[in-house]
């Protein structure tokens, strides 16, 4: 039996599921396939239910700050298995609501994997759907290390199944689901110990960000082993050894999370039949306008290979149906100035260019201004987590080009000055608009020194 759609979208993760809801409210006849559970990683193991996490950690910490308020809150514990069992029902919901969100628009699911078996017709189930356009969102999945004892260790899809809070847990990885499961997990009051390739982490991040959030979360009781590079785990019982390619042996733990990277899910697809260009490691390269090297077949979301990010998925397959089925022959995703946060302890916001990249783009035209402080929250309280800012600006007319923050609610603050940095602000216009007093946010449009910028050594 053969089917034929207007669209067919593969994967039921964020960008798969806006495309098809996207095309469906345009009256387009929309099938969508999903072998998991709707929502992708984002919904299941990703975005929702790290930030109710994260939301358990920020939690813990304002605990321990009330006492400089004069709060006495002595005897309060922590029940892992009540936080598990209340994440994992609010993501159940979303679960269903994604379902009836693409059924109100009309948009047929289909449970299963899907293969390739032509350049517009897949697989699934034994059935054979076809469509006009086939858009690849897919997503990806956790690298796990090839070494002996790779089973001792889990990754973050795995993380989410631990019934039981670790005592002491080594992270593997330098990027954010190393540092934002550190993070809270060491507010949670588990001893964390992070293992880096380098002797820093987020790489791609301003120097700024990465130097304090290192110092904080070492004053949080996180521990770093720099260049370390894995050779082997050992099990002894219930507690996990690191072994280096250096001789080290570092632990026990009582769990070993690896968060070194993802990959694209795109495999199990059999892209090879439709002649798409597919990369060695599993990478879609398109367009400007998602599209592939193949007429009617795009991609997007995690399978692309770049600004991996939940709304960058979603935003483009919005744009993709805008123009697919909408005549708004224009209408495309811009990667320029995506902002984006970690919510790591504390969090960091940060949109455009780091100081590095800066330079590389604009030379010698390329100034900053940076401010540090403690924010008013902690004026009082044992904890004194700093906050940190910086504008990078370029030319005469001091364009801001990047902008970074880390610090309390700087995660928050971010989307506004996303905006304008967005529209093409330039320092100027910071300095005339009138700071809200007191915030930490009124720093950003009273820094007055500028200094000339330089490489992170």
């Amino acid at each position: 039996m053969t089917r034929h759609f207007d669209l067919l979208c593969l994967g039921g993760g964020s960008g798969g599921v806006a495309t098809a809801n996207r095309a469906g409210s345009y009256g387009a006849r929309v099938a969508l396939v999903e072998s998991g559970r709707l929502g992708g990683t984002c919904v299941n193991v990703g975005c929702v239910p790290k930030k109710i996490m994260w939301s358990a950690g920020q939690l813990a910490h304002a605990l321990e700050d009330a006492a400089g308020y004069g709060f006495t809150l002595a005897g309060h514990t922590f029940d892992w298995t009540h936080l598990k069992r209340e994440r994992d029902a609010y993501v159940r919901n979303l679960n269903g609501a994604y379902e009836r969100y693409l059924v109100s628009n009309k948009v047929e699911i289909v449970r299963g994997t899907a293969r390739f078996t032509g350049p517009r017709a897949v697989e699934v189930n034994g059935e054979t759907l076809t469509a006009d356009r086939i858009v690849i969102a897919v997503g990806g999945r956790p690298k796990h290390p090839d070494v002996p004892g790779v089973e001792f260790g889990i990754d973050s899809d795995g993380y989410f199944d631990l019934a039981a809070q670790p005592r002491r847990m080594a992270i593997l990885g330098a990027g954010y689901i190393a540092v934002e499961v550190g993070g809270l997990m060491q507010a949670l009051g588990t001893q964390v110990t992070q293992f880096l390739r380098r002797d820093h982490f987020l790489h791609s991040f301003d120097g700024l960000l990465r130097d304090r959030l290192r110092d904080e979360m070492t004053a949080a009781g996180v521990a770093f082993a720099t260049h370390f590079s894995l050779a082997r785990i050992e099990a002894d019982g219930a507690e996990r050894w690191l072994h280096g390619t250096d001789g080290s042996r570092h632990g026990p733990f009582d769990c070993v999370l690896y968060a070194i990277g993802r990959e694209p899910n795109t495999r199990p697809l059999d892209l090879e039949v439709t002649g798409v260009t597919v990369r060695d490691d599993g990478v879609i390269p398109v367009d400007a306008w998602q599209q592939t090297n193949v007429a009617g077949i795009y991609a997007l979301g995690d399978v692309i290979g770049h600004h991996e990010l939940t709304p960058v998925a979603i935003a483009a397959g919005r744009r993709l149906a805008d123009r697919l089925f909408d005549a708004q022959a224009d209408r495309r995703l811009e990667y320029e100035n995506i902002a984006t946060v970690v919510f790591s302890h504390p969090p960091i916001g940060t949109v455009g260019l780091s100081e590095d990249d800066a330079i590389a783009r604009f030379g010698d035209s390329v100034r900053v201004y940076e401010t540090k402080f403690t924010p008013m929250v902690h004026a009082f309280t044992s904890r004194k987590v700093k906050m940190a800012m910086k504008l990078v600006v370029a030319g005469d007319d001091e364009r801001i080009v990047g902008l970074h923050a880390i610090g309390p609610g700087a995660d928050e603050m971010l989307q506004g000055f996303a905006v304008a940095v967005k529209m093409g602000a330039t320092k100027r216009q910071f300095d005339d608009t009138v700071a809200i007093h007191p915030t930490a946010a009124e720093e950003m449009v009273t820094m007055k020194t500028a200094r000339p910028a330089r490489r992170s050594p």
